[in-house]
This record gives structure tokens, sequence and C-alpha cells, in this order.
């Protein structure tokens, strides 16, 4: 048990200042801090120094940024608004998404990649990145401005059907993928009542009776949090969605905005480990032509996914479809998560996963440059463009 201790703390010690380092050197070059950790979990990480070479608990630390991300969010987002933002932006991302697969499925067959893991590639790349997607944009645009309200809904239902298309990853008879989708429709809308249910006659008087005491608010919010993102996960949903819903059933009082000035710090610490997480997953010691292959098409899907996006939005009238297609361009990190799925579940072969892998990382790095560069963002360089 020690040992466990004193391996787990001496991880985190060198993720913690291995990102300090090389984020010192990304901000004096003027580089987004983002792939600074990205960087340092490939420098670190098995393919490189080796220093690092248990990642699964890396990523399930990571995780935890990304469930507090997801809570952050639902607290911020009113339930009937965001009904209304589903009905306007499900057009554009089915749209969109089924472009995407196509254009994906093509691509890998055309340079010789197997019908499996061409489907699987396609299927993965066709999301756009929530945890890029809600790092990357201003706290006042994501909340009170349409762009930041349209990027929310699209996100969201692009990580419901995320989701899904994992669960039928082990599912191969029709009518069971039905069966399936319906059961998973049920189960979100349980979920949604019974937290709304909890919220008001649980979590709101205990609020309203203590809500002086500003660390049993902290406390009460996080217990809250995880106590539903573990439900959504035993649910057979995902801890992410869990954590939304949390987060949504507490919007609808007005401590939520408190809950989510305080918890902001934690959420920054555990994206750190994510990102270098993704770059730790990265093996660049092999797969030699098909990482190549990966990460041109990373180039080529960056432009396909914005403009495809431009025009939906345009279609839509929307407004500002420029910087919310810039913003929308990336792969997600569902794409790594239902790549390991597959992989697990023998539908993709190590080469596919290679691909998949290169295309994602690439489109992270082009797009987090490309809006650092150009819009609005909490970790820009640029005095004019900082802002959250």
């Amino acid at each position: 048990m020690l040992n466990e201790l004193q391996t787990m703390i001496f991880e985190l010690g060198i993720i913690v200042v291995s990102s300090a380092l090389i984020g010192t050197m990304f901000l004096y070059a003027r580089q987004p801090i983002i792939l600074a950790y990205i960087v340092a979990g490939i420098a670190l990480g098995p393919s490189g120094l080796g220093l690092l070479n248990d990642n699964d608990r890396i990523i399930q630390f990571g995780q935890f940024g990304v469930i507090l991300l997801l809570f952050l969010l639902g607290l911020n987002l009113q339930p009937f608004k965001l009904l209304n933002l589903f009905k306007e932006s499900a057009l554009i991302t089915l749209g969109t998404c089924c472009l995407f697969f196509l254009v994906t499925l093509g691509f890998c067959l055309l340079i010789g990649l197997s019908l499996g893991d061409s489907l699987v590639a396609a299927a993965a790349l066709m999301f756009s990145s929530t945890v890029i997607g809600l790092k990357l944009i201003p706290t006042t645009t994501l909340h009170h401005q349409r762009v930041g309200e349209v990027m929310t809904s699209v996100l969201l239902i692009q990580d419901i059907l995320a989701i899904i298309v994992i669960l039928f990853l082990n599912v191969r008879e029709p009518d069971a993928m039905i069966s399936a989708f319906m059961l998973i429709l049920l189960k979100l809308g349980l979920l949604c009542l019974l937290a709304y249910l909890g919220v008001r006659y649980l979590v709101l008087p205990l609020f309203r009776r203590f809500d002086v005491i500003q660390e049993y608010t902290f406390v009460t919010a996080l217990a809250w949090c995880l106590l539903w993102a573990e439900t959504g996960h035993l649910a057979g949903l995902s801890y992410e969605i869990g954590a939304f819903v949390a987060g949504l059933s507490i919007a609808i009082s007005r401590v939520s905005q408190a809950i989510s000035l305080h918890l902001k710090p934690l959420r920054e610490f555990f994206l750190i480990l994510f990102f270098f997480a993704v770059g730790a997953k990265m093996d660049i010691t092999q797969g030699g032509t098909v990482l190549l292959w990966g990460g041109l098409f990373g180039l080529l899907l960056v432009a396909v996914k914005a403009a495809g996006f431009m025009i939906a939005l345009k279609l839509a009238k929307e407004k500002a479809p420029q910087e919310l297609s810039a913003r929308l361009s990336q792969a997600s990190e569902f794409s790594l998560l239902l790549a390991y799925s597959a992989l697990t579940a023998g539908l993709v072969s190590g080469q596919g996963m290679l691909f998949i892998q290169a295309a994602t990382l690439m489109t992270f790095i082009l797009s987090t440059y490309w809006v650092v560069s150009r819009f609005p963002t909490p970790i820009s360089s640029a005095s004019n463009l900082r802002k959250d």
C-alpha cells in the first residue's frame, strides 16, 4: 500500500513539474499551453522517456477533470432552454456527423485500411471534443451568448450519440440495437427526473439552511456531482452524462453560480492530467505509414469539419458560423474511448487504432492553434484575445 502511494505521488509530481516546465517554454514561445500538456505526456510516456508506464491511473485522474467540466457546464444551463437548443441543433449535429462519417470512411478505404477498421475510424472521428471546445471558450461567451449555447447543444448531442455508438459496439442484431436505444432514452429520462426531485426536496433545503458556510456548499455540490456520475455509469450511460445531469438539476438554484466559481480551480488541475494522458497514450514509435496517414487525415479532417459546420450553420441562419465551425473542427476524446472499446471487442486492429490516435491528436493540435490565434480564449498569449 505504501509503495503504491509513493508511486502515485511520484507520478503526480512528474506530471505537474513537467507540465509546468514545458508550459513555461510554450508560453515564452507564445504557443497554446494545452499543447504543452500533451507534449509532456508524449515525452514522459511509454513512447518517450518511459518515466510513466502505467497510463491507466493517469487516465482515471484525467477523467475526473472531464466529469467536473460537464458538471460545471450543467450548472450554467437552464433545463427548459437546453431542450429548445436541442431541437434547434439536432439537425445540424446529425447532418454534419453523417458527412464526417462518410468522408472518413472513404479516406480510410482509399489508403487500404480494412472495412472494419474504416467503419470504426469513421464512427470515432465524426465527433468534436467537448473538453477542448469548452476549455477554449470564454465563460461569458459559453453561458451568455448564442455562440456558446449552440456549441454546447451540438457537443452534448454528439456526446449522447457517442455513448450510443459505444454501447452498440457489442450489439450485433438490429432488433437489439433499437431496444438498446430506447432503453438509453428511458434511463436518461429517469436519471433527470430523480436528480431534479433530489435537488428540489433534499439539496436545496440544505443549501438554504447552511449556505453561509461556503465549505459545506462546496463539498455538498461535489458529492452531488460524484453521486450522479457514478449513478450514470451504473445505469449504463457514462460518468460524464451523470455529472452533467447533476449540474443541470442544481441550475434551477441561484447558488449554482457560486458553486461553479468554487469548483473551477479543481477542474483545471484534473484537466491537466487529462491532456497529459492523451499524449502519454500516443505511441509514436510504432505505426510507420499508418501514423503518417493518420496525421495527414487529421489535417484534412479539420478543414472538412470546419467547412461542414460552416455550411450547416449558415443554412440554419446561426450567427458567427466561422467562429463556431473553428471551435468544433477537432475530433473528440470520445474518438479515443470508442477506439479503445472497439479494440477490446476485437472490432479494430492495432493499425486502425494508431490511425485514429494520430488523426485525433493532429486535430487537437491544429484546431487549438486556430482557435487560440483567431478567437477569444482564456489561454491566449495575445492580450486582446485573452478572455475568461
